[in-house]
């Protein structure tokens, strides 16, 4: 598990350290001329929290506010997808000066006081709390200091966490829109809401709306995105360790990426079981039940045949966390794009990395972070807390806020890739998976 790179300071030391670190978050944020605005300093709160427990998808705070949508499983159209548009988050990218002097303030007085509290429960619960703070491990806070990091002999196994974000500009809607044709075609079963098409419970009941909305978007219908074929890259390179993905959609597999360097957390359309018998059927002779507009039935028993996709209420597979723990502890390089990270226990996995190793968070929004409490606890866990992008102490997270396309497209130019890049994009849109494994 990552310790957070911080001890506790006296009070007084702390609240320097904090009003240098306030005033230097300007240069912390830089803005290219490709439109991708590379910062470290915009904000969302997201708690972060995991355990074994929680091996079941959540609908989290609401259930509007899943991750895993568009095809995978109904996400926030806000959070989750990145835009075309490269803009910051709301809170404006670089703050005034005025706002900074607030809240280097208000830092100064929490750290006090927080300072405090950690010290207590140190003494009273025996913890000797973390090491020393790790030195900066990135020669610089934004995407050159990541490019700098990918080039050398330090980073050789790179993980990679997706969300719907880096499926939007293959065209994938979004069932929950009353934009979509997909939600007027829904319309007719009268849903309680749109999200109970994942839900086991409403899908034995009534499994019709769920194959008229998997018939919309089952795959073959939709290409891999500049974003899928950087991924792919990354393996041919031989630096992907694994490919953590949130999507059903399948298209990783399609953009050529190896079947062991993925880990479907929320299952995929690949094959099927009968909710009965639990019978095994592959996803071809799912597809042609659904376009003869059957639903598929179990040739045994009868029942139900339900595409492996995690339903809300359903735990995730073996191999998620078999691959959280082999995979996490040598990570050197974790990239977090399109999600977001809001459903547990996938959004949680960003704490799992070593404190020496960079995150970079390739989204719309900065998204990730944990407020103060949360972090102070993770940090007498030994964990790093949640995304520091804000933080005086941060030494290794960089956001790349924009486009999940340009901003892949973006670091591949930057790397020297670009060329190889498109080449992988053309040979996967004219011969298809063949081609793009090559």
């Amino acid at each position: 598990m990552a310790e957070k790179s911080g001890t506790v300071m006296s009070s007084e030391a702390e609240e320097q350290q904090q009003h240098k670190g306030t005033s230097a978050t300007k240069d912390n944020t830089s803005s290219d001329d490709s439109g991708i605005l590379d910062t470290t300093n915009t904000s969302t709160n997201t708690g972060l929290n995991t355990s074994k427990d929680s091996t079941s998808m959540s609908n989290d705070t609401s259930k509007n506010s899943t991750d895993t949508g568009n095809i995978n499983q109904g996400s926030t159209s806000k959070d989750d997808t990145s835009s075309s548009n490269i803009n910051s988050s709301s809170s404006g990218g670089v703050a005034s000066k005025d706002e900074t002097t607030e809240s280097s303030e208000d830092e100064e007085h929490e750290g006090g006081a927080l300072g405090g509290l950690m010290s207590y429960m140190k003494q009273k619960l025996n913890i000797s709390g973390p090491q020393e703070p790790p030195v900066k491990v990135l020669s610089s806070l934004d995407v050159d200091g990541v490019v700098q990091h990918m080039k050398s002999d330090n980073c050789r196994n790179i993980i990679t966490m997706a969300g719907a974000g880096i499926s939007t500009s293959a065209g994938i809607p979004d069932f929950r829109s009353p934009e979509s044709g997909l939600y007027n075609n829904l319309q007719k079963y009268n849903l309680p809401y749109p999200e109970a098409i994942f839900e086991l419970n409403y899908f034995r009941k009534n499994p019709q709306p769920f194959f008229t909305l998997a018939k919309e978007l089952y795959p073959g219908s939709f290409d891999p995105t500049p974003c899928h074929y950087f991924i792919k890259l990354l393996e041919n390179k031989g630096l992907l360790l694994r490919h953590f993905t949130q999507n059903i959609d399948t298209l990783e597999y399609v953009a050529g990426i190896s079947e062991d360097k993925l880990v479907e957390a929320h299952g995929s359309f690949r094959t099927a079981h009968c909710i009965q018998c639990r019978k095994l059927y592959h996803q071809n002779w799912v597809k042609d039940q659904l376009f003869s507009d059957h639903i598929p039935s179990c040739t045994e028993c009868a029942g139900v045949v339900k595409p492996d996709i995690v339903f809300f209420g359903e735990g995730l597979p073996d191999k998620f966390f078999q691959r959280l723990s082999s995979d996490f502890p040598s990570c050197d390089l974790l990239i977090i794009m399109g999600t977001s990270l809001t459903v547990q226990p996938f959004a949680s996995l960003i704490d799992n990395v070593p404190a020496s190793c960079p995150r970079l968070l390739i989204n719309r929004e900065a998204v990730g972070e944990s407020d103060s409490v949360m972090s102070m606890l993770q940090n007498l866990m030994g964990k790093s807390g949640g995304l520091q992008l804000k933080s005086p102490h941060n030494t290794r997270d960089v956001a790349l806020l924009g486009d999940c396309d340009d901003g892949c497209l973006l670091l591949a130019e930057k790397l020297g890739w670009k060329e190889e890049l498109d080449e992988l994009i053309v040979a996967g849109k004219k011969n298809g998976t063949d081609e793009a494994k090559v």
